[in-house]
């Protein structure tokens, strides 16, 4: 493949937040998973698993369990005389937090336990680390997964938009909703559909800005 091609959908996806009423394909979601699964992970111990829910009726629950934590924790601001604040968190944070309504599939990104021949053998032995660490590894590990899965979509003309808003609002109610194991950590939450709107690209900064070059 030539660099080019691939810097030209790295540069040109989007996280698009408003969808057509186009349904996704089920092929089309199967194509995307099976990208994310060859992302790189810790120890090769691909630590992430996929809920992909394309009914409406089931987002739309999402959506109202999102709003409806966001409206406890602006009323608890209220109580201790944080007015402003919690008008902002409902006019500003709430549209921003449930855009993912519109679309027709909601990805629920998830972090497994890390298992590896080198923690039974090794790390675990030794008390390489304190266990709380390997969930993070699992979190990593996800992480890039979702990102193969968002260029894949884009690769293939659909739009996609990670959130992480119901995940830190309502993960207890979306566990329970969802019947998501305890073991289980809920990474992100990505919109998919086909794109009704191109926004612009913001800007970014300079790779001199960010780069560290040690000789």
């Amino acid at each position: 493949m030539e660099f080019s091609l691939f810097r030209d959908v790295v540069k040109t996806r989007r996280s698009i937040r408003e969808f057509t009423e186009e349904a996704v394909s089920l092929s089309d979601i199967e194509d995307i998973i099976d990208c994310a699964r060859f992302a790189p992970s810790d120890t090769n111990s691909q630590t992430w698993e996929f809920i992909a829910i394309v009914n409406r009726d089931k987002i739309k629950a999402i959506e109202d369990l999102t709003w409806g934590k966001l409206h406890e924790i602006a009323a608890r601001a209220e109580q201790n005389g944080l007015e402003r604040e919690a008008k902002l968190l409902v006019k500003s944070f709430g549209p921003y937090a449930t855009a993912f309504s519109g679309a027709p599939v909601l990805i629920i990104c998830l972090s497994t336990p890390y298992a590896s021949k080198f923690r039974d053998k090794i790390f675990d032995p030794i008390s390489f680390v304190e266990p709380d660490v390997w969930e993070e590894e699992g979190l990593k590990s996800s992480c890039l997964a979702a990102q193969n899965l968002m260029l894949a979509a884009h690769a293939k003309g659909l739009a996609t938009c990670p959130m992480t808003g119901p995940v830190l609002l309502a993960e207890e109610k979306l566990r329970e909703y969802l019947n998501i194991p305890e073991d289980r950590g809920v990474t992100m939450v990505i919109a998919l559909g086909h794109p009704a709107i191109t926004p612009k690209a913001i800007p970014r900064k300079e790779v001199a800005d960010i780069l560290c070059i040690l000789e």
